[in-house]
Parts: C-alpha cells; sequence; structure tokens
C-alpha cells in the first residue's frame, strides 16, 4: 500500500517568488529555526562567483522551508472537499530566467501524484521561514491526460503563525461563476472569501489581507493642535464620502470620531507596493516632501519671507531654465534623496532647477493668449468640466434662502461686443456658446476661505464662443464674491471683457488667473481625487470581499486596481490631510477635501461613462450616424474625440468577455456572489448614496457590462487624462496658479497704481507665491510621471492570467485596438486643420495615447490609478 499516491509518478512544477529584499536573500538569520521544514544549518562557504553564491543561500534559506499541498479540483475527502495532498517542499534554485523579471527567483519542486488524486486546482502554501515573501507564480508541468496548470499567486506569504489557518490557498488559473465551480473546491472558494472579510473588529496588523469599510476620519489630527481637526467625511448627509479601507486604529483623545493618524497605514497586504515597484520611488518621494521639503521650506520662509515673491517672468522661467538660487537649509535634507536628485537638478545646497514643463518648451509666452486659456478647457488637464450653455443669463442651483441670488450678471451687451454680429439668440440657438461654471462649487465656502491667511478668491463663470475656426474664444469672466453683510444676501460680482492693450488687459490676465485658480483647486479636489481616486476605492474593497479571484468579473476588474489603496492611503497621510500639501498650495486650504464632500452629494456613477457625461454636459447629443453613435458640439474636443475611441474600445472589450460566462440576463441574476459584490458597492462603499435611483439593480447584462466598462473607464483612462498632464501644463506656474491671494485692485488703490506701473508684478503678487510654487511643482512633478513597470491598457502582468482562450483571444482583439487608436491619435496630432490639438503654444493631445515610456512624457494610460 503506497498511501494516497503512487509515488512512481511526480508533477514536476516551477515556483516564482521574490525576497523581501535583496538582502535577505543573503541573511540566512531570516531563517527561523523549528517547523515540519526543519532547520537550515550549515556554513555557506565564500564563492568566488557571485551568482553561484546567490543560488546556494537562496536554495539554503527557501528549500524545506516553503512548503507546498496541492488540493484537487475533481476527487474529494471524506467530507466532500476536495482531497490535499501530502506536503512538501521547495528545492533547487534555478538560474534566473531572462523571462521572469528583475530579482524574481525561480525554484523546483516535485509533488507526488496518482490517478486517483485527479486534477489539481489549487494549492496550500505555509512559509516557515522568519520573513515573508512575494510569491508570483507557481506552475505545474505534464499532468497526466491534463498538461500544464498556471497558477498565478501575486501576493506576500507571511509565516505560517502568523495566519490563523496557517495556510494560504492559492487557486489555479480556471474561471468559474459560483454556481459552476467544480464541488471540490466550493469550501475553499467560499473560505478564502471569509477570511478577505474579516470580522470588522480590531486593529489591522500588516500581515493581514482584510478588506473592510471606513469613513474618512483621519484626515485630522486635533491632539497635535486644534487646527488641525477636520470633519469626518462619510456616514452623514453633511458629509457624504465614498468608503476607505478600514484599519481599526484608536481614536484621537480630542474627538473620539477620528481616528489617530499613524506614521505607516495599514492596508491589506497585496495592496502595498512590490519592493521592486519604481512607483516605491516616487512614494517616499512624497513622504520625503512632506516630511523634510515642507518643514525646510518653513522654517526658511519664517526667518525671510522677502524670498517668497517672485519678482518676475523671467525669474519663474528660471526654475527650469537656469535655476533659482534657495536660502541654504532648503536642500540640504533632501539633496541626498534619490527621487529628488531625478526630478529636479540641484547645485550643492544652493540652486534647484525643475525639469521645463511641455507648455513652454516651444513657446514661452503663448499660455497668456486667450486661445490658450480657452483651449485648455478641451485639452487640458481639467478639460471635463467646461458644458453648454443652454440658457441666459446662467443660473444657479444653489438654495436662494441660504445663498441669496446667485443668477449672473452677465449681460447680452457684455457678450454681443465680442461676437462679429452673432446675438446671443443666435449663438445659443446654434450650440455655440460654452460655460466654464464654479460658481456653485465655491461660492458656499468663500467666506471661509477669504477668511484664510492671504487668500483672496472669487467664484468664477466664464463664457465662450465656438468661432468659425472650430476654436473658443472667451467672451466675458464674472468674478463673484458673497454679499459682505451676509451669504444669504447674494453675491457681488464684477463682469471683465478681454482686453489687450493699457490696464485693461492686466485686469483680463488677473480675471484669467482668478479663473486659473478656481479650476486648478476643482480639479486637483474633484476632478482628480474625488472622481477617480475616492469612488474607485470602494470597487476594490467590495470586490476582493464578494468575488472570488476564480470569478470572471474578478478576473476582468483585477488589474485595473493595482496599487489604487496603496497611493490613497499615501494621499490621506500626506497629500490630502489636514496641514498635508493640497491644503498648502491650493486655494480651498483646510477646506479642501470638506469641499470635495461637497460635490460627491451629487455624483452619479451612471454619469461616469464617457459618452453619458458628454451628453449631460451638452458636449454631445445621440446621433447614429455619427461616429460612436454621437455628435460633438466641438467637433475637436480632443479629449472627446480620443476618449471616445477609447471608451468603445473598452466597452466591446467588456461586452465580449461578460458574454462568455453570462449567456443570458437570468444568469447574472442567479450569480450569488456577483449580486453580493453590487448590494455591498451601493450599500456600504457608496453607502451615502445609496438610495439614489440611478444606480444600476444589476440584473441584466446589459448593466453588468455598463457598469464594468465605467470602472475600468474611470480607473484608467480618465484618471490618465486628468493626471499625467499636470506638470507638463501646471508645471508653468503662470500658466496654471493654484492660489489667489488678491481680488483685483481697484482704482485709487496702491495695488491698481502697482498694477498699472508694474503688470507682471501685480500678476505675481497675485497668483501662487515661490513656497507654495516650490511644493506644488515637486508634488505634481512626482504624480506626473510613470513608473519603469508600470503597466498600460491592454497589457497584462501575467499572459496566464486565465486559462480561458476565448477570453484571451477577445483580450488580445482588445490590444490591437488600442494600438490602431494610438495610431489614429498620432494621425490626428499631425492634423494642421485641428487648431485645438496643438494650439498657441504646439503642444500636441496626446494624454490619451494608449501606450509610455518610463518618466515625464504627458501620455499613457495605466490599467489602474497608481500614481
Amino acid at each position: 500500500m503506497l498511501g494516497l499516491f503512487d509515488k512512481s509518478h511526480k508533477i514536476k512544477g516551477t515556483v516564482v517568488l521574490m525576497p523581501k529584499s535583496v538582502l535577505d536573500i543573503n541573511d540566512l538569520n531570516s531563517v527561523k529555526n523549528g517547523g515540519v521544514g526543519g532547520v537550515v544549518s550549515g556554513i555557506f562557504g565564500a564563492v568566488a562567483d557571485v551568482t553561484g553564491q546567490i543560488v546556494d543561500t537562496a536554495t539554503a534559506i527557501f528549500s524545506r522551508n516553503v512548503s507546498f499541498k496541492l488540493i484537487s479540483a475533481t476527487s474529494t475527502d471524506a467530507k466532500g472537499n476536495g482531497k490535499v495532498g501530502n506536503e512538501t517542499f521547495l528545492e533547487k534554485h534555478l538560474p534566473t530566467l531572462p523571462t521572469l523579471g528583475d530579482r524574481r527567483d525561480a525554484y523546483d519542486i516535485h509533488f507526488e501524484w496518482d490517478a486517483n488524486f485527479g486534477i489539481p486546482g489549487a494549492f496550500y502554501i505555509r512559509n516557515y521561514t522568519y520573513d515573508e515573501f512575494f510569491l508570483v507564480s507557481v506552475t505545474l508541468e505534464d499532468i497526466p491526460n491534463h498538461g500544464t496548470i498556471h497558477f498565478v499567486c501575486n501576493s506576500w506569504v507571511y509565516n505560517f503563525k502568523d495566519y490563523d489557518k496557517k495556510d494560504r490557498i492559492f487557486f489555479a488559473n480556471k474561471t468559474y461563476l459560483p454556481s459552476a465551480t467544480p464541488g471540490p473546491l466550493v469550501k475553499y472558494r467560499e473560505e478564502e472569501l471569509k477570511i478577505l472579510r474579516g470580522d470588522g473588529t480590531g486593529e489591522r496588523k500588516e500581515h493581514e489581507r482584510i478588506y473592510d469599510y471606513d469613513v474618512y476620519n483621519d484626515l485630522g489630527n486635533p491632539d497635535e493642535d486644534v487646527k488641525l481637526a477636520r470633519p469626518v467625511l462619510g456616514g452623514s448627509s453633511t458629509y457624504p464620502y465614498p468608503r476607505r479601507v478600514r484599519t481599526g486604529r484608536k481614536a484621537t483623545k480630542k474627538d473620539p470620531k477620528s481616528e489617530r493618524p499613524a506614521s505607516e497605514l495599514y492596508m491589506p497586504r497585496d495592496e502595498k507596493f512590490g519592493h521592486l515597484k519604481s512607483s516605491d520611488f516616487l512614494t517616499y518621494g512624497i513622504k520625503s516632501l512632506s516630511q523634510k521639503l515642507l518643514p525646510s521650506l518653513e522654517n526658511v520662509f519664517d526667518s525671510d519671507l522677502t524670498w517668497n515673491e517672485f519678482d518676475s517672468f523671467e525669474e519663474v522661467r528660471d526654475l527650469y531654465e537656469g535655476g533659482i538660487k534657495v536660502p541654504t537649509g532648503v536642500l540640504s535634507d533632501i539633496s541626498p534623496i534619490p527621487i529628488f536628485k531625478e526630478i529636479f537638478r540641484t547645485d550643492g545646497e544652493s540652486v534647484l532647477q525643475f525639469p521645463p514643463p511641455h507648455v513652454v518648451q516651444v513657446t514661452k509666452s503663448a499660455w497668456m493668449t486667450d486661445d490658450e486659456f480657452a483651449r485648455e478647457m478641451i485639452a487640458g488637464v481639467n478639460p471635463n468640466v467646461i458644458r453648454l450653455l443652454k440658457e441666459f443669463p446662467p443660473q444657479s442651483k444653489l438654495d436662494p434662502s441660504l445663498y441669496g441670488d446667485q443668477s449672473s450678471t452677465i449681460t447680452k451687451e457684455h457678450l454681443e461686443i465680442n461676437m462679429d454680429g452673432v446675438t446671443v439668440e443666435e449663438a445659443l440657438n446654434g450650440q455655440r456658446l460654452f460655460i466654464l461654471d464654479y460658481q456653485d462649487a465655491f461660492m458656499p465656502y468663500l467666506t471661509r476661505i477669504n477668511a484664510l491667511p492671504s487668500a483672496k478668491a472669487y467664484a468664477t463663470r466664464t463664457i465662450l464662443l465656438l468661432k468659425d475656426d472650430g476654436t473658443l474664444k472667451p467672451l466675458a469672466i464674472e468674478l463673484s464674491k458673497p454679499h459682505p453683510s451676509g451669504d444669504n444676501l447674494g453675491a457681488e460680482s464684477k463682469v471683465v471683457l478681454p482686453a489687450d492693450q493699457g490696464v485693461e488687459s492686466t485686469i483680463w490676465l488677473l480675471a484669467k488667473a482668478h479663473v486659473i485658480v478656481n479650476d486648478s483647486g476643482y480639479h486637483q479636489l474633484m476632478s482628480h481625487w474625488l472622481n477617480t481616486h475616492a469612488v474607485t476605492e470602494p470597487f476594490i474593497i467590495a470586490t476582493n470581499r464578494r468575488l472570488s479571484v476564480l470569478h470572471p468579473i474578478y478576473k476582468l476588474l483585477y488589474p485595473h486596481y493595482r496599487d489604487t489603496i496603496n497611493i490613497n492611503g499615501l494621499a490621506r497621510n500626506a497629500l490630502i490631510n489636514a496641514g498635508g500639501v493640497i491644503e498648502e498650495s491650493f486655494l480651498p486650504g483646510r477646506y479642501s477635501i470638506e469641499m470635495s464632500s461637497a460635490v460627491y452629494k451629487n455624483w452619479v456613477f451612471t454619469d461616469q461613462a464617457l459618452p453619458v457625461d458628454l451628453i449631460k454636459r451638452g458636449m454631445a447629443v445621440e446621433d447614429p450616424s455619427s461616429p460612436h453613435g454621437l455628435r460633438l458640439a466641438v467637433e475637436d474636443y480632443p479629449y472627446a474625440v480620443d476618449g471616445l475611441e477609447i471608451w468603445d474600445a473598452i466597452k466591446s472589450w467588456v461586452q465580449e468577455y461578460v458574454s462568455l460566462y453570462y449567456p443570458t440576463d437570468l444568469a447574472i441574476q442567479q450569480d450569488t456572489e456577483l449580486q453580493a459584490w453590487w448590494k455591498e458597492v451601493v450599500e456600504k462603499g457608496h453607502g451615502d448614496l445609496k438610495d439614489k435611483p440611478w444606480w444600476p439593480k444589476m440584473q441584466t447584462r446589459q448593466e453588468l457590462i455598463q457598469s464594468c466598462s465605467t470602472i475600468i473607464w474611470i480607473a484608467s483612462a480618465l484618471h490618465a487624462a486628468v493626471n499625467f498632464g499636470q506638470y507638463p501644463y501646471g508645471g508653468f506656474i503662470l500658466n496654471r496658479p493654484t492660489l489667489s491671494r488678491r481680488w483685483i485692485p481697484e482704482p485709487g488703490t496702491k495695488e491698481y497704481d502697482e498694477m498699472v506701473e508694474s503688470p507682471q508684478t501685480a500678476y505675481l503678487r497675485t497668483i501662487t507665491p515661490k513656497r507654495q510654487t516650490i511644493i506644488d511643482l515637486t508634488v505634481i512633478e512626482i504624480l506626473s510621471r510613470h513608473a519603469s513597470d508600470e503597466i498600460y491598457l491592454g497589457e497584462r502582468d501575467n499572459p496566464n492570467w486565465t486559462s480561458d482562450s476565448k477570453a484571451l483571444e477577445a483580450f488580445k482583439k482588445f490590444g490591437s485596438k488600442l494600438a490602431e487608436i494610438e495610431g489614429k491619435i498620432t494621425a490626428r496630432n499631425k492634423d494642421s486643420n485641428k487648431k485645438n490639438r496643438y494650439g498657441p503654444v504646439q503642444l500636441p493631445y496626446t494624454l490619451l495615447l494608449p501606450t509610455s515610456e518610463e518618466g515625464l512624457t504627458f501620455r499613457g494610460i495605466p490599467n489602474s490609478i497608481s500614481i
């Protein structure tokens, strides 16, 4: 009797993993004594060949200290669960294969097997070493009557004593709906999801993989300073918000509803950047920015206030062209940090120089033109706020009992003076008037914002005309402030008209700056943070809690979640937190994230689909005869034209993929995991909006296809469009200021006289000063970069992500379609008739080109919100 296995036959396997760090691989002390694997003993002598030394040491650490047990997908034990095979251990370390990637190590393993065991569908792994390692994949070869089986793992495995069940389980790359799961694997599938959900109690620990929900109660720190207290976002009608990953930390002493900040945030272990990922490099840069650069600048500016001002546009350009001298001490703490050496050049401790932003690489002054001001509303970093003007004068949706009359004071006479004989009625009827409207977003907060030190801001409206050549022309800017006797008394407004000579031209330039300050704040807080980062996190949590890795929708969405929870945690810790970078360098200051909560009240998931968004803003109408079924109000609208190509490719891929697994609507309704997933997305992840009627009911294939397409669009193309142009456009602070410190000067004041005498000085004293510029440029340069190991739309990190040949073929088709789109975008950028694609600054619109190289490229669509 040979027992369960016929030992005359063995299955050969290859295990690919990455040690915790390159140092651990040479550290025999990292091996923990005891356990089934036995004690690794003996001294390994030095070997002249470095590669040989690494191989020997790696084998010594991991062989007999990492064990595996196969689980059958076809044969059951006495309880009806898949048979579990005998424990077997890693063997020798193999020479690193070129296809594995940097620092990935391969190991031999052999499993005993007989025909009664059947086909493996999963395996248990137990780590007896002291340190965790990253398990990349396991491949089983030549299984009789079956062939090769791939396990795509991509998970950190800790010492077995850290886990309640001791063993970690991984499933083969098969795809099953819950009802189609092989009987022997059902229990294992359900158990793994239960582990990922946790029990909702306790403080989370580093090794855990538990996904749970919490409100944003960790942005403030009242224990340190009452000024750092912030309201809890989420869980109330006053401050609704998407949910974040729960950490379970203790409450602050002064506010039991707020969570105590920590230097390191918990997140499910597999959500952390891989130890080789170059985004770790960028992450370290953000931490260093908040922990080193910010305090250094604070100390300098507290003692030398005069250095905080730019004295000329040339001095701003020196940030990129020759460098600027900084006071001693500013760079001493950060000069040795590699990320800062990469993103800007330093000369000892005295000169700082940023890379030149794309917007001024060809021409230094075209950013000042009205044409470029308007073009960036449809081809800049925030191209999805402008809308068709359908009524005149523009109206407000703010409650008049709280904010009085907020109707626009712009008149027809204001506009028609620059409309070349076209009347307002004719332009409205011809869909030629557009508006960039920040009245309702800023007005409720403007009294508080303007009470902040140095802040002097308006809520702005900008009306534009679509010209015969397809470009947009600004006609008027309305600048509004709350009534000085009370917000409920309405707005005090002034209208500024275009001018190109004298003091009026300076006033017009300042008015445009105030518009862009509104736009910069709205972009960073709403278009970027809220509408991509924050709203996506609940989908990630729900997917991991409710959809098994065997589920087809998990496999569809998983690549679009890579690194998002990690970067969001980093943002809460260093960027959007009280006193953090965003509050420091953007207009709303301490009210920044609170303002995004107000905007979230009106967030609609279904509106995030690009065609729906365009129609809602009046930027397109349905037209079956037009490309993509839409006719654009502005034919040459780069974001929309390129975006619709990408959207259609995504939706076609999702439709083909979903149809492989759901032949009918009934299959959707009967999928227990899918229904639990969507219920949790709505009722928990976006629980503050759960009663909204617009949520899909998830009863039809079309609802699933549209919802998954929207999630993928948000995480990939939408984020790319609003993120990777930040430094190319905003790196030149004159073009995209983030702060306004003065209102438009009134005649008879010294500020007015200064404006007459020195327009540049007036502009520079109005916008972002030097310290905040350095902070802002540093962070957006980091955020605008692509990592070296970025994975782009149409790519996967492992070609064996599924065993379904039809799914693989559909995905290949998706990749080919994206390559075709890239060619089309490139061709459009060469068409001189499409003036909005280059504009006066001669910067082609490339943000939605799917691929990119590493670095600051102004192109590329990563699969996920990874930075």
